[in-house]
């Protein structure tokens, strides 16, 4: 991602480069206007990041969200605001608070500033406020990259800064996105749009484009399928999800707020750290998801991370 976190703007589009072929769910008004109401959201937001420059207008808000529109996005377009807000109400159900603002602050751009980008409320550079920042060419429909790239980007901040705490030491094994995939596949399935989840999944199965992206630290694994999907589905979908971020947050070093380490995270460790969230050992899963790369000094990792972090418990 092109922020604290990594750098994605090519594979964004990972789980969404599917055709769409479902209706168009009709446009939705606003739930309050854009006014000077206590608590409302500023106006306008001057963008100091990256190449970003321009002051963005808001458009709309509620309890969950504040969207805002730079001047080339169509203003007719008003099914993101139900459709984000659904997703960062799902968000904090599930993974609870991230800082003490209730709202996700939603930045789109047309025309400029291609790809997305996330910040948490850890972010000094985007005025610690949970936002999701993102241009694409079009926003008139609620299918493919379009709804997918940012809840992508969402991912992104459950990744690193869940559990009150800065970092994402997992992304040293699954990099940029793979997370991302079954992430996007549960908030779909949770905010009624199980046919974008559906393409999701089958995009999975017959061929994700994605799997050998240059770069890739685990080439030709197909996470999703043999990986995420069967202890998702096996361990309690969402729950499993989300203890994985509080095992995290409960065991791995850290100094104050922030994950912090002489070293990055072993492939191990990361299958002991998902063990401890589903309550079971996935160490059988781990060599069939891993293939090649399970060796026996992955395996050995394995067991020295139950000495390791003998708090995780399974």
């Amino acid at each position: 991602m092109k922020s604290i976190f990594t750098s994605a703007m090519a594979i964004s589009l990972l789980i969404v480069v599917i055709s769409c072929s479902c209706s168009k769910p009709k446009q939705t008004a606003p739930f309050k206007s854009v006014n000077d109401k206590p608590g409302a959201p500023p106006k306008t937001w001057k963008e100091h990041w990256f190449e970003h420059i321009k002051t963005v207008n808001l458009v709309y808000y509620d309890d969950n969200v504040a969207f805002y529109y730079d001047d080339g996005v169509d203003k007719s377009v008003t099914w993101p605001f139900k459709a984000m807000s659904d997703v960062w109400g799902y968000v904090k159900k599930t993974y609870g608070a991230y800082g003490d603002s209730s709202r996700l602050y939603v930045i789109f751009h047309q025309n400029s500033y291609p790809g997305g980008h996330p910040a948490s409320y850890f972010d000094a550079s985007h005025d610690y406020r949970n936002t999701l920042d993102a241009g694409l060419n079009s926003w008139t429909n609620p299918t493919g990259e379009q709804i997918g790239m940012p809840i992508h980007e969402i991912g992104h901040i459950v990744c690193g800064a869940s559990n009150g705490v800065q970092g994402a030491p997992s992304d040293a094994i699954w990099g940029d996105s793979k997370f991302m995939e079954i992430f996007n596949y549960d908030v779909l399935m949770n905010i009624g749009r199980e046919d974008e989840a559906a393409r999701v999944y089958q995009q999975m199965v017959d061929k994700n484009p994605y799997e050998d992206y240059p770069g890739r630290k685990y080439p030709g694994v197909k996470w999703f399928i043999n990986w995420f999907y069967p202890i998702y589905t096996k361990y309690g979908k969402a729950e499993l999800l989300n203890k994985y971020f509080k095992v995290i947050a409960a065991n791995y070093p850290k100094q104050g707020k922030m994950y912090k380490r002489d070293r990055d995270m072993s492939l191990g460790e990361f299958v002991h750290f998902w063990s401890g969230a589903a309550g079971a050992n996935l160490n059988e899963q781990a060599r069939f998801a891993f293939g090649q790369y399970w060796t026996a000094d992955v395996q050995n990792d394995f067991l020295q991370a139950q000495k390791d972090f003998p708090n995780v418990k399974y």
